[in-house]
Order: structure tokens, then sequence, then C-alpha cells
């Protein structure tokens, strides 16, 4: 009986209502025509709902988003398979696809009968004003008997994703930032005094190019050899980023941070693009070091798209993981909040002599609508004032500074920092 009162829609239970007054009323009177008319208008729900209950809604549902990576702001479309497993034939059905909040209304749409293994396939636009990984589905199915009396609902299982990006800047490119910094990866062969490179030679293997045969060598031990080519290193930049709560602006979604997110991004994307290897370090709670290291372009942009503000161990883990990579020189590009002495002193140890660093400090107080930063003593200026020391192109980032006007301050203060 309560699954039939759930069921039952405005114009279901007014029939309800009316047929138990006419029934009241006709046995009151002595009106067997007006109970008969009553009992119909209770019968017609009943009926109705048993015929709702007839059809098997487990349908197998699967989407696919065209990108399945956007940026901010970049449309996707999003395709829905609904298919039909059994050997019935479905009813018409109202669906509804639920999404995050992020990525708009929920699309609405009507899917015709399907006969057994009838398929359908629906599309719809989504876009996002907010990074993160966004939830696509699941799927919710509702149908109604003929008179709309009834209304019965269903949801599918499974669900999709979207990743939506941060924001990604066009930074400058100056020649000094990123001068004498070190390398990774195999070094260039050398060009010898004769006039051919030299190569590291090793015994053939199958699948090996017949073209990079070494005649001289496999003719002297009598089994085919290959000239070994290497790559040319990369140079090497560390990415640091600065998570922790306490280091940035508050609310849901931290103005600080996301410009720090931001500002990762481009400076990732913008480095990558110049040939360096990048190493993006990110504090990870709940791990045994603590601490995440991303090496390809694509995880870096995954990562940063996923990050959220963390209340874990704190920047030390961080630290520890860099001063590894940054130990035989490199660019380092840190995006940081306040730090204490003990942390701000080991972020300066991370910059060797001859390398570059470069510190954007996020002025807290100020992204959350203050006055910013004007005592001497606060952690964000005595972090850039420690950094700046130690030959570091520190910065001190308020609201108003946008990432490619900070990256260009960067290099042009690095012109006047000492190695």
């Amino acid at each position: 009986m309560r699954a039939l009162r759930d069921a039952l829609t405005a114009r279901g239970l007014a029939f309800v209502a009316a047929g138990l007054v006419l029934v009241l009323s006709g046995m009151g009177l002595g009106q067997l025509d007006l109970s008969r008319i009553g009992v119909l208008l209770l019968v017609l729900p009943v009926a109705s709902f048993a015929f709702g209950r007839r059809h098997d809604l487990s349908l197998e549902v699967s989407r696919v988003a065209a990108p399945a990576r956007v940026r901010i702001d970049e449309p996707a479309h999003v395709i829905v398979t609904v298919r039909n497993p059994g050997t019935g034939r479905t009813p018409l059905l109202l669906a509804e696809e639920q999404l995050d909040y992020a990525l708009g209304d929920r699309p609405r749409f009507v899917l015709p009968a399907m006969g057994g293994g009838e398929r359908r396939e629906v599309a719809y636009l989504v876009r996002c004003h907010s990074r993160g990984q966004h939830r696509l589905g699941p799927l919710g199915l509702r149908v109604r008997d003929p008179f709309g009396l009834t209304s019965r609902a269903a949801r599918t299982s499974g669900h999709g994703t979207i990743v939506v990006l941060p924001r990604i800047h066009a930074l400058s490119t100056p020649s000094s930032l990123g001068a004498g910094v070190g390398t990774e990866g195999s070094i260039p062969h050398m060009v010898g005094l004769h006039g051919e490179d030299d190569q590291a030679i090793r015994e053939y293997r199958d699948g090996d190019d017949l073209r990079r045969i070494h005649w001289p060598m496999t003719s002297h031990t009598g089994e085919l050899m290959v000239r070994q080519e290497d790559r040319p290193a990369q140079r090497r930049a560390v990415v640091l980023l600065d998570s922790r709560a306490e280091a940035h602006s508050s609310g849901a979604r931290s103005a600080s941070f996301e410009w720090a997110v931001s500002m990762a991004a481009s400076v990732a994307t913008h480095l990558v693009s110049h040939g360096y290897a990048v190493h993006l370090l990110t504090a990870e709670p709940g791990t045994d070091l603590g601490v995440r290291e991303d090496r390809e372009p694509s995880a870096v942009l995954d990562t940063l798209a996923r990050i959220e503000v963390s209340t874990g161990e704190g920047f030390r883990p961080v630290l520890h993981a860099a001063a590894t990579l940054a130990g035989q020189g490199g660019l380092v590009v840190a995006l940081l909040g306040g730090l204490d002495d003990d942390a701000a002193r080991a972020t300066a140890s991370l910059r060797q002599p001859g390398s570059t660093g470069v510190a954007f400090v996020l002025d807290a107080p100020a992204f959350d609508g203050g006055r910013g930063t004007d005592d001497a003593a606060t952690p964000a200026l005595a972090t850039r004032s420690t950094l700046a020391t130690s030959g570091w192109s520190a910065l001190l980032i308020g609201p108003t500074t946008t990432p490619p006007q900070a990256w260009s301050t960067a290099a042009t203060r690095h012109r006047a920092v000492p190695a």
C-alpha cells in the first residue's frame, strides 16, 4: 500500500480522493451507481500501478565524453548509449542524466520503446567553469502509465567521468630564465676526431633497423653489430605546489590555491614545450611517503585537475623529495604559501649554485579580500625574504597579479640575481 501511495501522481491522488468520496456518498445516499463510479476511480490507479510494474527497467548504459579531458569553459559532447538486454519490450521512458553541480543543468530526454537487444543513443553538451574530475551519471529513468495516474522511477548502474583541466595561460619565453640548469636522461653522443660520431655499439636484436648496422665492427667481430643511438639529455625542472590549507585563502574554492594550480599548470606546459623534463611534486596525504611525483605531461595536468587543499603532514615531505631531484641542479619553481623558518630555509637550499630558483609566494589574506601583508614578520613576506636572500627570484603574489605577469616579472628579476 505504501508503494502505491508513493507511486501516485497528483492526478492519481485526485482519482483516489474522488473515488473515496463517491463511494462513501453513494453508500450514504443509497445511490449504488454513484458508488460504482467511485469504485472505478479507485480501481484505475491500482490497475495503472500494476501495469507500470510489468516492465523490467534493468537497462545497460554506457557513456563516452569527447574529449574526456577538457579545459575550463571548453565544451564536451557526451554520448549515452542505452541498451535493452532483455527479451521484452520496454515502455516509453523519461530519462534524466545525473551530473555534478559544476557541469550545469541535468539533461532530460525521451527514450522510445526498445525491443530485446535494441539500443538507443542520445547526446548532450556539458561545459564546466571549474577544474576537477566530474561525475557523469547515473541515468535516472521514469515511466508513467497511459493515464498519468502513477509514476515509477528507477536508476541505472554505472557512471562516467570527465576531467576538467585547470586554466592554462600562455607565458613569455625569456632567454635568461632557466640558464645553467641540470639535465637528465642520456647524454648525446660526441663527435669523433675523424668525423664519425662516437656512438655506443651493441649486438643486433630482432627488430633493429638494418640501416643502423655498424659494418666495420660487424666485420671485426663476425656478428651483426648496430649503432646505439642515445637520445639527447633534457633540461630538468622541478615544480613544487604547496597545498596546505593554512597556506591559502579560505573558502570551498580557495582563490589563492586556484591561482597556484593554474600557475603550476601554465609553467609545466610552458616548460615541456621548451624541451624540459618536468617533475611535479605535491602532497599526497595517506600514502607512505606523503608526496606525489608526476613526470608525464598528461599525468601532471591530471593531478593538477584533481588536487585539493590538504590538511596532512604539511610541506616537509615535498621538500624532502625535491631535495633529491634538485641535488644535481635544475630549474626549481615553487608555488608557496607562508612557511615557517625551517621550511623556508629548506626550500631555499633546493637551488644549487649556478641553477635557477623561482618562487611565487601567495599572500593569502589579500586573496581573502583583506589589505594584504604589510608586516615584515608575517610568514609570506618572511618566506619571500629568505628565498630572495638565497638567490631566488621570489615574488609576493596578490589577487591582482596574473600568471603571465608573475612569470615575466620573475624572469626580469632573475637577471639581477647572482648565481
